[in-house]
């Protein structure tokens, strides 16, 4: 037996991912959901090659618990470079055990078998296809790791511009969110979360809005408030009257939103050292530059805000979610509601959105609390804005300080990076208990922990790409995680990765400029990674000079957690009463390009919300509540302002597939930053960069 990949080595069942349909279609299982990044197309083209079948006979069915295989999470950029791995083998195994099983059949050896679009025809033109083969009996068996997946240059699907399975839906507007779907039956539910954090619900009567027409049940259990209708706008009216009815019990919980950084450097936390190199012997130091950037609390903001269905049926629990980890969700339910996992089943249908752990997680358990208690009835719960900017987990807020030494030759010989931030990680599956909302608000509440962070070995949270890819001698890089948590904080597209490369390519510009040498010239001398060069060289040859008095250009480079995608932004900026960004150029290099279309989607998609963050969006409260709960209060780039984008794919088919879904957002967010420096002189090292923090930074020059 060889080797088998990561996902198949957990589901090594052939018939778990690939059936054989009768119809003259393939149905794939895949345990990587669909959240806007394309990945169901990308496996279906993987499929595609390896099983010789035509692309359009393919079918990818939404992730279910009990169906699927279980590959946790849809996180990390990590789909195509890991279930993708896990797929292709899957195939490769599948279409070896096809090919011999005909090969029997036809009597005639597999080296003298052709396959074309799933038909294996011998020499004198006798054939078989795989729909009349035995291919229940065929596929119910281990994945072994004996056959071999086809060579990149004999790839025919793979590595073409494949359109997405999904836009089309989407584009013409037939029903395909979560947010459309209608069971028969199909009841509504609100949820009344508490007015500020602590808050403590003191006294309520429930029977006036109980007995109102339509509504089905009003739920309390301890501070959580719910209510179930008949009709949607029926429910609304009932939870606006619960919300004017209840009283409660509020105190100050918040810290003081401007002295953020001060809190976040002075709190308990739990310090761990990520690396520390220091050479036998050490270089004399010339001088050090220094430099301390701050990034605020960030929200998901998605489009729609999070929705769930949940049926509570005899003694099962049914549950349909955007949830970025069905089987792990469904272990925080079931543990939350002390049920056996295999009476619960959770399947996904896509949101309108997921950049990490949203709240889509949570109102899933909120649909389960309000299912039980009209059994039989599927319950469709919807969010509101204020509960999906107010109450889904934020990226963390953090303080970030730099150092780096120079020595006589202007050459880098130490780095030091300090990193103070609340953890990355508090979604169910990576961590202990039941991290639901509403599970902190019930009568026998959980108790919210401070989020984690994964070791720098799988990625890392706070410290992501806080090593810099630069050949550095002396290195030291450190994270503090918090062990207070004000605000509830998870997984954010790129995670740390955001802050510590705007830190690091901030520095590496400000090195450039005081040892008086050129921005892309510095950097490319200290990088020995030649991939990561090209990356740098293919930016800057394709974007084009500046013009203009207030315009900037500006560089920023790094690969996704040090182990994925290479990518290089040039930011062209304009800085007259705001930043605005004109146009983005980048350059990526994440190997093998299984979908060239969809992996610039990606990096697109990525640097337009990089440009959002970096130029508009902060997260704002009071002592007790988060007030940003509006688009007026929590803005984010209009149509208007979105950036020219270009994207370059330096394409290597011989090397693996790297993950892209969050590549560009650190360089993003940096090449901004260089180029407003460009434009007016000035380094504005508080996000986001906004007409007040460049003010502030221009009086503190």
């Amino acid at each position: 037996m060889g080797e088998l990949p990561p996902a198949l080595a957990t589901n090594p069942r052939l018939a778990d991912w690939v059936r054989i349909d009768p119809a003259g279609t393939i149905t794939v299982r895949s345990g990587k959901v669909e959240i806007g990044q394309g990945v169901p197309t990308a496996l279906a083209q993987i499929a595609a090659e390896e099983l010789d079948v035509a692309f359009d006979r393919i079918r990818m069915p939404g992730t279910r618990t009990g169906t699927s295989p279980d590959e946790g999470l849809t996180a990390g950029s990590m789909s195509v470079q890991y279930s993708g791995i896990a797929l292709r083998q899957a195939c490769a195994e599948v279409r070896a055990l096809l090919l011999a099983a005909a090969a029997e059949e036809l009597d005639t050896p597999t080296d003298e078998l052709t396959v074309r679009d799933g038909k294996i025809t011998r020499p004198d033109g006798h054939a078989i296809s795989y729909w009349k083969l035995d291919t229940a009996t065929l596929l119910d068996r281990a994945a072994t790791g004996q056959a071999t997946p086809k060579a990149g240059a004999d790839h025919t699907v793979v590595g073409r511009s494949t359109p997405r399975l999904d836009i089309p839906d989407k584009v013409t507007g037939r029903p395909r969110y979560i947010h459309d779907l209608r069971l028969p039956g199909l009841a509504f539910g609100r949820v009344v979360r508490p007015p500020s954090r602590g808050a403590h619900l003191l006294g309520l009567d429930t029977e006036p809005i109980a007995a109102r027409p339509g509504v089905l049940a009003v739920v309390r259990d301890g501070d959580f408030l719910g209510v179930v209708a008949e009709r949607e706008e029926l429910a609304q009216r009932a939870a606006d009257a619960l919300q004017a009815t209840a009283t409660w019990d509020e105190h100050d919980t918040l810290p003081d939103e401007h002295a953020l950084p001060e809190f976040l450097t002075s709190q308990p936390a739990d310090t761990t050292v990520l690396a520390d190199t220091t050479p036998d012997q050490p270089a004399e130091v010339a001088r050090t530059v220094t430099a301390r950037v701050h990034r605020p609390y960030l929200a998901h903001a998605s489009l729609a805000p999070s929705a769930a269905v949940a049926l509570a049926e005899d003694d099962q629990l049914s549950v349909w979610s955007n949830t970025q980890g069905p089987y792990p969700l469904r272990g925080a339910i079931a543990a939350a509601l002390d049920l056996d996992p295999e009476r619960i089943s959770v399947q996904h249908v896509e949101g309108a959105g997921g950049y990490g752990h949203n709240g889509a997680d949570d109102v899933a358990f909120d649909a389960a609390l309000l299912a039980r208690a009209v059994p039989g009835r599927p319950v469709q719960v919807l969010w509101s804005r204020p509960d999906e900017l107010g109450w889904a987990p934020f990226g963390p807020a953090a303080v970030v300080e730099v150092a780096a030494e120079l020595d006589a030759n202007d050459e880098i010989v130490g780095w030091r990076h300090e990193i103070w931030s609340n953890g990355h990680v508090g979604r169910p599956g990576l961590g202990p208990g039941a991290p639901l909302l509403a599970a902190t608000h019930r009568a026998d509440p959980v108790q919210s922990q401070p989020a984690a962070d994964p070791p720098l070995a799988v990625g890392g949270g706070s410290g992501r790409n806080g090593v810099p890819g630069y050949r550095v001698p002396a290195l030291k890089v450190i994270s503090h995680r918090l062990l207070t948590m004000p605000l509830r904080t998870s997984a954010l597209r790129s995670l740390g990765a955001f802050v510590n490369v705007f830190a690091i390519e901030s520095l590496m510009d400000e090195l450039a400029e005081v040892t008086g040498a050129d921005p892309v010239e510095f950097r490319l001398r200290h990088l020995d990674d030649p991939r990561a060069r090209a990356v740098i060289e293919t930016a800057i040859a394709n974007a084009p000079e500046v013009s203009g008095e207030s315009a900037g250009r500006g560089l920023g480079f790094a690969r996704y957690k040090n182990t994925a995608a290479y990518c290089a932004v040039v930011a062209e900026v304009d800085a007259v009463d705001k930043v605005r960004v004109r146009r983005l150029t980048i350059a990526v290099d994440a190997g093998l390009a299984v979908n060239p279309d969809g992996l610039a989607n990606q990096i697109e998609g990525g640097a337009i919300q990089a440009t959002s963050w970096t130029l508009t969006e902060r997260v704002r409260f009071d002592r007790r509540r988060v007030t940003s709960d509006t688009w007026e209060t929590y803005p984010i780039l209009r149509f208007s302002e979105v950036p020219s984008v270009e994207v370059h794919i330096i394409d290597r088919p011989e090397q693996p597939s790297l993950g892209v879904g969050e590549a560009s957002q650190g360089p993003t967010a940096a090449a901004i930053g260089n180029a407003l420096h460009d434009a007016i002189g000035v380094r504005v090292r508080r996000l986001p960069l906004t007409e007040a923090n460049v003010v502030a930074a221009i009086d503190a020059e």
